[in-house]
């Protein structure tokens, strides 16, 4: 492996330290002329028992990650990247990710945003960044600040 990216995965949950990642993820694609794949894994452990009572929160749940998702992508291909694109999964994302979808698309680098779960937490379920870096079959970038993205 060389010194340049060519697929870059970026973990897109919803949160602040996600979209540091998004944003970091399009200029490190555009420096490398690199395609960008984000993608939402759906954990379905957080809504087993509720489905219980309510048997389309999957269907929310996945209609909420591609709206998000096409704004992602839009604001790639805004900021000038060519080669974008989004998938949806189901499972755990701390396996998913590192695991199957970055093996799939022959990802060279994974950009996640930090954790906010408290000790505790990481304690009990381990975090998702944690089990990537872990995990990955390839470097990994965990985005902490919204340190060095450009203002437009």
């Amino acid at each position: 492996m060389g010194l340049k990216y060519q697929n870059i995965l970026v973990a897109i949950d919803g949160s602040k330290e996600a979209d540091w990642a998004f944003q970091k993820g399009i200029e490190i694609a555009k420096r490398n002329q690199a395609s960008l794949l984000l993608v939402h894994v759906i954990d379905t452990r957080s809504f087993a028992l509720i489905e219980a009572y309510d048997t389309v929160i999957g269907d929310r749940a996945e209609k909420l990650a591609k709206d998000m998702l096409e704004n992602y992508h839009k604001q790639a291909v805004d900021a000038g990247l060519t080669n974008v694109q989004y998938e949806i999964e189901f499972g755990s994302p701390k396996i998913r990710i590192p695991r199957d979808l970055a093996k799939k698309h022959k990802v060279d680098l994974i950009l996640c945003g930090a954790t906010g779960m408290n000790v505790v937490e990481r304690f009990f379920i381990g975090s998702v960044s944690e089990h990537i870096v872990r995990y990955a079959p390839c470097d990994v970038l965990i985005v902490r600040t919204e340190k060095d993205i450009e203002e437009k």
